[in-house]
C-alpha cells in the first residue's frame, strides 16, 4: 500500500493550456500540450485525451498534472509533466480540472 509519504512526494499542480496540437506520430492517438504553470514556466505534455477533447477546446482550459517526474521522450517528443484524468475504460480519459478558476502553479493537496 502507498503511505501518505508516497503522496507528499508527487508534486501535483494546477496549470493552463496554451497550445494543444495533433501527435500523428504517437502509437495511441494522443495531443501535444504546451501548459502554463506559473512561476514553474511552461511544460510539454503528450496526452492520449481524443476520444473526449479537441485541441482548440482545450486551449485556456485549466488541467492538473505531476510536475516532478522525469521527463519521457515519446516519438521524439519530450514529455515534461503527467497530466491527469480518470479512466472510465480503455482508451477514454476525462481530465482532471478545477471547477473554478485558481491561480496556475496552485498545489494540488
Amino acid at each position: 500500500m502507498a503511505t501518505i509519504e508516497d503522496f507528499l512526494k508527487l508534486d501535483i499542480r494546477v496549470g493552463m493550456v496554451v497550445k494543444a496540437e495533433p501527435f500523428p506520430e504517437a502509437r495511441k492517438p494522443a495531443i501535444k500540450l504546451e501548459i502554463d504553470f506559473g512561476k514553474l514556466g511552461v511544460k510539454c505534455s503528450s496526452a492520449q485525451i481524443t476520444r473526449r477533447y479537441k485541441q482548440v477546446q482545450l486551449i485556456g482550459s485549466q488541467v492538473v498534472a505531476v510536475v516532478n517526474f522525469p521527463p519521457m521522450r515519446i516519438v521524439g517528443f519530450k514529455s515534461e509533466v503527467l497530466v491527469i484524468g480518470g479512466v472510465p475504460e480503455e482508451g477514454d480519459v476525462g481530465l482532471l480540472k478545477p471547477d473554478e478558476p485558481i491561480k496556475n502553479v496552485t498545489p494540488v493537496a
